[in-house]
């Protein structure tokens, strides 16, 4: 079945029809789901969902967008949230630089990616990786961590070119690709797909937002996965239904489900 790495269900665009549509996952493929925290103060809601829905499991942590926000009991909770049984990545985590060109933004950005790392490493949990115009420092700060022993990750929504998929790709990472595969425009993401194996790619939505064609710029769910799935396989020149299980397997794997 269908394996959702990332999503934020938790979001206000799911507010008025959340449970029927969560309730359709499974008639639909999707076997697996995987809330991911972003805000600062938010956290309740993804243990929420993870206590209310049996396939949906968490990754704790906070987005770049809220470096300014963090403190140390951030950390302690995102710690202490950690432990929990359906918690089981750290995430989403990392550098954004696309909306904060500040260089002192940057630093912030940095030094809370690498407390959040810190965490993953102790608590034996992979990341969840955000990065968007933040490509060589992502990578240096990943390939640091890496190099002092972790637990794996999937850099989400993976938007670099060949030559930063393969230094990922080298050290045992995974790529998480969601609607933009299917874009007319996605040379750059088709390429990578292309030469990324197959064993080391896991599928997303990122939704509410990120839609596949034919749904662009609408709502986007884990229903919509099934265009992504179907365009790999063109890519790749296999059927959806191996892109699906080969998937599926890979996420399980990295976040150590059965």
């Amino acid at each position: 079945m269908i394996f959702d790495t990332h999503a934020h269900y938790d979001d206000k665009a799911f507010q008025d029809d959340r449970d029927s549509l969560l309730a359709s996952m499974e008639e639909n493929g999707i076997g697996c789901i995987v809330n991911v925290c972003a805000s600062v103060g938010e956290f309740g809601r993804t243990v929420k969902l993870t206590e209310q829905y049996p396939f949906i499991y968490g990754a704790v942590g906070v987005h770049p967008d809220d470096a300014d926000k963090m403190t140390e009991e951030t950390l302690d909770e995102i710690r202490r949230l950690s432990h929990m049984k359906k918690m089981i990545a750290i995430g989403e985590i990392g550098l954004d630089y696309y909306w904060h060109k500040e260089e002192t933004e940057h630093q912030l950005q940095q030094k809370m990616f690498r407390a959040q790392m810190d965490i993953g490493r102790e608590e034996k949990l992979p990341f969840m990786i955000h990065s968007r115009d933040a490509a060589e420092d992502t990578l240096n700060i990943v390939r640091e961590y890496m190099n002092g022993g972790m637990y794996g990750g999937i850099i989400h929504c993976f938007s670099y070119g060949k030559e930063i998929a393969r230094e990922y790709l080298k050290m045992g990472l995974y790529l998480g690709i969601g609607g933009v595969l299917t874009f007319k425009n996605a040379r750059k993401l088709k390429e990578v797909a292309e030469i990324a194996p197959l064993e080391q790619i896991v599928l997303e939505t990122d939704c509410p937002y990120m839609s596949p064609e034919p749904y662009r710029g609408k709502r986007n769910s884990s229903l919509n996965l099934i265009y992504v799935a179907k365009t790999l396989a063109e890519i790749k020149g296999i059927t959806p239904e191996e892109v699906i299980a080969v998937t599926e397997a890979n996420a399980k794997r990295l976040l150590n489900l059965k």
